[in-house]
């Protein structure tokens, strides 16, 4: 079975729209961007935090000795 949809198909319940057919290529660059938007956010957030520096001599103490 081969589609070519070009546009988006809306599939409607009781005249309003309930999903939405679309191309696999199309789905995949939409949850990309997606994600990215999600990282570009953490980021902002991320950045606005103070940063807190330990010295390396304390976090080695720290981790278990072998």
């Amino acid at each position: 079975m081969k589609a070519t949809l070009r546009e988006p198909e809306i599939i409607t319940k009781n005249g309003k729209p309930v999903s939405v057919i679309l191309p696999i290529k199309r789905y995949q660059e939409i949850m990309e961007r997606l994600e990215d938007a999600e990282d570009v956010a953490w980021l902002k957030k991320a950045r606005r935090k103070k940063l807190h520096y330990r010295p390396l001599e304390e976090v080695l103490a720290e981790l278990p000795k072998k």
